[in-house]
C-alpha cells in the first residue's frame, strides 16, 4: 500500500505514520462493545414501550393512549441526550475520549438495570411512571456522548484508507446490541403471559449488567486517541472552553451535521421502534412474530454497517451517503403498502432492509464522515452536538409523532410516509452540499473544505 497526496500541500508526518495495530484493535473492540450496550439498552426499552410498558405503567388509559404515553417516556431519553452530549463532550475535549467512554458506560448500564427494579403502577401508583421517566432520562444522558465518542476515537486512531471500515464498527456494535436486545425479548416471550408481565420483562433489563461489566474491562485497557494526544502538545486543552470554541467557530458545521443526520435518525427509529407498535396495533401482527424478525434484521444491519463503511473508503463518504439517502427518500411510499399487505414474508423483508439501509447503512458511513468534517479543537463536541440534536428532532420524536399522525389521520399511513420522506430529503440536500473528507488530515484545527490536501491511499 502506497500513500500520495491529493495536492502539493504538505501532509503532516503524523498522518502518514502507520497506526499501532494493538491500539487500533483495542479501540475497535471498545467502540463496538460500548455501542452494543447503548443500543441494547435502547432496543429493549423501545420494545418494552411497544409491548409491556403501556399496561404496566399506564393502565388507566386506552391501549392507543397507553402506547402514546409509552413512546412519550421513550422520547425523554432523546431529550436528555444533547444535555449529556453537552456535559460529556466538554470533558472529552479536555480529559480525552477514553475518560468519557468509560464514564458513560456505567451511567447507561446502571440506569438500565434500575428500570428492571421499578415497581409497576398498581404497586406505587403515579410514582412508577415518574421513576421510569427518570431512569430513561439517565439512559439518554449517558448515551449522549457514547456513539460520538466511539466514532471520534476510532476515526482518530485508524490508519489511512481504513477509517471508514474501522469506524463503522461503532454501528456494527449498535446492530449487535439490537441482536442481543431482540434475542432477550425472544427468550422472555417464551414465558407464560403472567410471568412475562410480572418478572420476565425485568430480567431483560437486569441482563444489561453483563454487557456493562464486559465493556468496562475492555475500555479500561484501550489507549487514548493519538490525535488528541498530539493536540495536547500544541493547544492548551485544560484552559480552553470546548463549547465556546465550537459555538464560535463550528456552529455552521454543527448545523450541517444536524440536517445530515435528521432524516437518518428519524427513519432509523421509525423502523426500530414505531413499526413494532404499528404492526401490532394496525396490521394485527402478533407480537411474538416481531422480535425474531428484529433479531434477523439486526444481524443483517451489522453486516450492512461494515460494508457501507468499507465502500466509503473506496468510493467516498459523500457519494455513498447520497446513494443511500436517495433510496430512503422514496422507500416509505413502498414500505407501508407492503406492511399493510399482512404478508409475513413481505413484512420481514421490509424490516430487514429497513434496518440495513436506514438504521445502520448511512450511519456506518457517518461514523467516519462526521468526525472528518470537524477540526481537531472541537471534533468531539461538534460531532456530539450535531448527532444528538438531530436525535431529538429525529429519532426522539419519530415514534411519538408517528403515533400521533396515526391517531389524527385515522390509521392512514400516507402522512407518516410523507414525514419520513421529507426529513430524509433534508438530509440528502445537506449531504449534497457537504465536502468530501476521505483521508483528510485530522490534525488540522479547521473544518473540512472542498479541495484541501488529502493523502490518497493506493494499493
Amino acid at each position: 500500500m502506497g500513500i500520495t497526496t491529493a495536492s502539493s500541500t504538505q501532509i503532516p508526518p503524523e498522518q502518514l505514520r502507520p497506526a499501532d495495530p494493538k491500539s487500533v484493535r483495542r479501540a475497535a473492540l471498545a467502540g463496538l462493545i460500548g455501542t452494543m450496550l447503548e443500543n441494547y439498552d435502547f432496543v429493549i426499552y423501545g420494545t418494552a414501550s411497544a409491548l409491556v410498558f403501556g399496561p404496566l405503567f399506564f393502565p388507566e388509559i386506552s391501549p392507543v393512549a397507553a402506547l402514546l404515553a409509552s413512546f412519550s417516556a421513550y422520547a425523554v431519553g432523546f431529550v436528555a441526550r444533547p444535555l449529556g452530549g453537552l456535559f460529556f463532550s466538554h470533558f472529552g475535549e479536555k480529559l480525552g475520549r477514553k475518560w468519557v467512554m468509560v464514564t458513560t458506560l456505567f451511567l447507561m448500564g446502571g440506569a438500565t438495570f434500575a428500570i428492571g427494579c421499578i415497581p409497576d403502577y398498581r404497586s406505587i401508583g403515579v410514582l412508577a411512571p415518574i421513576l421510569l421517566v427518570l431512569c430513561r432520562a439517565l439512559q439518554g444522558f449517558g448515551a449522549g456522548a457514547e456513539q460520538s465518542g466511539g466514532a471520534t476515537l476510532l476515526t482518530e486512531t485508524a490508519p489511512l484508507g481504513r477509517r471508514g471500515r474501522l469506524s463503522s464498527l461503532v454501528m456494527v456494535g449498535a446492530a449487535l446490541g439490537g441482536v442481543l436486545g431482540a434475542g432477550a425479548w425472544v427468550l422472555a416471550q417464551q414465558l407464560p403471559e403472567d410471568a412475562l408481565m410480572s418478572w420476565g420483562w425485568r430480567t431483560v433489563f437486569w441482563s444489561s449488567l453483563i454487557v456493562t461489566i464486559a465493556a468496562a474491562i475492555i475500555r479500561a485497557k484501550m489507549a487514548e486517541s493519538p490525535v488528541f494526544e498530539e493536540l495536547k502538545e500544541t493547544v492548551d486543552v485544560e484552559d480552553q472552553a470546548p463549547l465556546k470554541v465550537v459555538a464560535t467557530h463550528g456552529w455552521r458545521r454543527v448545523l450541517r451535521v444536524v440536517l445530515m443526520n435528521w432524516g437518518v435518525s428519524t427513519q432509523s427509529y421509525m423502523y426500530q421502534v414505531f413499526l413494532v407498535g404499528y404492526l401490532a396495533a394496525v396490521v394485527g401482527v402478533g407480537t411474538t412474530f416481531i422480535p425474531p424478525v428484529q433479531l434477523a434484521a439486526s444481524v443483517a444491519a451489522a453486516c450492512a454497517a461494515f460494508i457501507t463503511g468499507a465502500l466509503s473508503d473506496r468510493f467516498g463518504r459523500r457519494r455513498m451517503a447520497l446513494i443511500l439517502c436517495g433510496i430512503l427518500v422514496i422507500s416509505p411510499f413502498i414500505v407501508f403498502p407492503g406492511l399493510n399487505s399482512g404478508s409475513k414474508v413481505v413484512i420481514a423483508a421490509i424490516i430487514v432492509l429497513g434496518y440495513m439501509f436506514a438504521a445502520q447503512g448511512v450511519t456506518g458511513i457517518h461514523m467516519s464522515y462526521l468526525p472528518e468534517l470537524f477540526g481537531s479543537r472541537y471534533r468531539y463536541s461538534g460531532v456530539t452536538l450535531g448527532r444528538e440534536i438531530s436525535a431529538v428532532i429525529g429519532g426522539g420524536i419519530a415514534p411519538l409523532l408517528g403515533s400521533a399522525l396515526l391517531t389524527l389521520f385515522l390509521d392512514s399511513w400516507i402522512p407518516i410516509a410523507v414525514y419520513m420522506a421529507i426529513t430524509m430529503l433534508v438530509s440528502f440536500l445537506a449531504t449534497f452540499t457537504a465536502p468530501e473528507t476521505v483521508n483528510r488530515d485530522l490534525t488540522l484545527l479547521t473544518d473540512a473544505e472542498d479541495g484541501e490536501a488529502r493523502p490518497v491511499v493506493t494499493a
